[in-house]
């Protein structure tokens, strides 16, 4: 393996004058921050958590969890710095998304958005102490199909839709895009349940991401012969109905 070669000395003399005098206040510079959509699924749909705005601008409207990045903070350690205070989580699925940087996304001045979207089960983000004010866990209705794409709808309980801040509608529409092209061939729907599950519940999680019914037998012969998942010999608890038996994702299996 070769190294790279020492630059001649006058060159790093060079380079330290230069960086010496150089004035980093000479051009403008853009606020760089980070939007996390923590995204979980129940009830059949896909619902992710809104924080209501506080402040000006979009005061009263709802907003992905996001911050400022720091200027000693790499933009993954800002994410992960967001999911850890606004959503109260941590340790869980977290892929950097796209880049948003229309110049007027945002009022207050030049705003470049790196936006990042995070899986969670249900359970575990109900259940979460986000250091924040009132939070909703939002249904997001999609008016479009397959992959095709553009904004969404956020509604509460009640199925009031909620305002958005910024561009956040158009944030979670590639959200749900990015899962949607993903879902057959990276584990994103057994990152939304718990540790042991059920091909049912495997199943639903799967439907809620494509917004459409899947074919009982056939989804569950391919995630077979896939090899994706592993029988844990336990079956269900507790429950009203025949218990059905519980599997675990075959990560170790598959590498």
């Amino acid at each position: 393996m070769s190294s790279q070669p020492t630059p001649p000395a006058d060159d790093v003399a060079a380079e330290r004058a230069f960086l010496a005098t150089y004035d980093a206040a000479a051009f403008p510079h853009p606020s760089v921050t980070v939007d996390v959509a923590t995204m979980t699924t129940f009830d059949g749909a896909l619902h992710a958590l809104l924080v209501r705005r506080s402040d000006h601008p979009a005061k009263g409207r709802w907003a992905l969890p996001g911050g400022f990045v720091g200027i000693e903070e790499s933009l993954d350690g800002a994410a992960e710095r967001v999911l850890r205070t606004k959503a109260g989580l941590g340790g869980i699925f977290l892929e950097q998304l796209y880049t948003f940087g229309a110049v007027e996304r945002d009022p207050r001045t030049r705003v470049i958005s790196v936006g990042y979207y995070a899986l969670v089960e249900a359970s575990r983000l109900t259940a979460a102490k986000p250091d924040v004010g009132e939070t909703v866990l939002a249904r997001i209705d999609v008016p479009w199909t397959g992959e095709s794409g553009g904004p969404v709808r956020a509604l509460d309980e009640a199925g009031r839709e909620l305002p958005l801040a910024f561009d956040h509608a158009e944030i979670l529409g590639l959200v749900v895009q990015r899962m949607r092209g993903k879902i057959d061939y990276a584990p994103l729907g057994f990152q939304l349940l718990p540790e042991r599950f059920t091909l049912r519940q495997l199943q639903q999680a799967h439907e809620a991401i494509l917004d459409r019914s899947l074919n009982k037998d056939s989804f569950r012969r391919s995630i077979i012969t896939r090899g994706l998942v592993a029988a844990t010999g336990e079956t269900e608890k507790d429950v009203p109905y025949r218990p059905a038996e519980l599997y675990r994702y075959a990560q170790a299996e598959n590498g």
